[in-house]
């Protein structure tokens, strides 16, 4: 089988990066057009509004989770799932201690180096 078209896969542990106090991220795959990423959040962690050109899919793996954006919020739980269009400002808090898959497109670069 060939692996071609697998620019770069991560599952080792130790590649968990804590960007910010109460959330860690750890990037599994990615090519230049897609990305899969998994946060883990701590109960009570705000992560900052901010935006970002890519179109972010949000599924909520364990936990509870309000995400925000233009100015609705919603309260997810585990096998829920949102989509964010890209430049779109945004935010999430964790109710509990939570696991979550995000996938990008394009891929981010700020998160591959």
């Amino acid at each position: 089988m060939s692996n071609r078209g697998v620019v770069y896969a991560a599952t080792d542990a130790t590649q968990v990066t804590t960007p910010e106090p109460g959330m860690r991220r750890q990037v599994l795959a990615y090519s230049p057009q897609l990305m899969l990423v998994r946060h883990t959040f701590e109960k009570g962690w705000n992560g900052a509004r901010h935006t970002h050109p890519h179109h972010q899919m949000v599924y909520v793996v364990r936990g509870h989770i309000r995400f925000e954006a233009e100015g609705n919020s919603w309260d997810l739980r585990s096998g829920d799932s949102v989509v964010v269009n890209g430049d779109i400002d945004h935010r999430a808090s964790a109710f509990e201690d939570s696991e979550v898959l995000d996938i990008f497109t394009p891929y981010r670069e700020d998160y591959a180096g």
